[in-house]
């Protein structure tokens, strides 16, 4: 039972400091009116409030470094979409489906480099959006969702040198708990991820139901 708390204790620690992150932001908006200047006009965007499309501090506008970061953000959110569908494989690796055993060995060889992947893109966009835009209003829940990737990542490493059973559990728990997060920070972009993960869930679903039946044997009439 002492281990099984000990185990939870980082990634409680990281969920509070996420929530604290987020209600902060939250706050600031609150009494700011807007959070980051004036809201965009109606059909239009904002140079100022679109997030991390708009100028960054120094001049520069669309395109650049800055359109360059936030596409390695919108990358690593895909790549963390791809890394969690391994969940949905993880059970059925001896499938009667020859494509979800293909599918899912990939997915499994391919899981841990697509979370450092992940964590590294993330850093990157992240770093370069806190130098020339501290001030936007999604830093608080970017800082927020590094914060959960950091504690995914963490748990991910120790999987395999601490043989606790909860330590997958608090990796899982911790991967779907940074989904209410990204949604937060990336918006359309998480939103699609999130959409193409339970379509691959789906999909896996009707695939192994459909080899299932395929390989059903026929009773014989008596």
């Amino acid at each position: 039972m002492k281990t099984k708390k000990t185990i939870w204790i980082p990634a409680i620690i990281a969920v509070t400091v996420a929530a604290l992150l987020v209600i902060y932001q939250y706050y600031i908006s609150s009494i700011s009116g807007s959070g980051s200047g004036p809201r965009p006009p109606e059909g239009g965007v904002s140079n100022v409030s679109a997030g991390h499309m708009g100028r960054p501090p120094g001049g520069k506008g669309h395109g650049g470094n800055g359109e360059l970061f936030k596409t390695l953000g919108t990358i690593s959110v895909f790549l963390g979409a791809a890394a969690f569908s391994w969940f949905w494989f993880k059970r059925r690796l001896r499938s009667p489906s020859m494509l979800i055993r293909m599918a899912g060995k990939l997915l499994h060889s391919m899981h841990k480099l697509l979370g450092w992947a992940t964590l590294i893109l993330i850093a990157a966009h992240g770093v370069y959006f806190l130098i020339t835009k501290f001030q936007d209003h999604k830093t608080y829940t970017g800082l927020a969702s590094f914060t959960i990737m950091l504690g995914i990542a963490g748990y991910g490493f120790f999987i395999n040198k601490v043989r606790n059973k909860w330590m997958r559990t608090v990796h899982r728990s911790l991967g779907l708990l940074w989904v209410p997060v990204l949604l937060l920070h990336a918006g359309g972009s998480a939103i699609m991820a999130v959409s193409a993960t339970l379509t691959v869930g789906i999909l896996v679903w009707i695939l192994e139901k459909m080899a299932g039946k395929k390989t059903t044997p026929i009773p014989e009439n008596r």
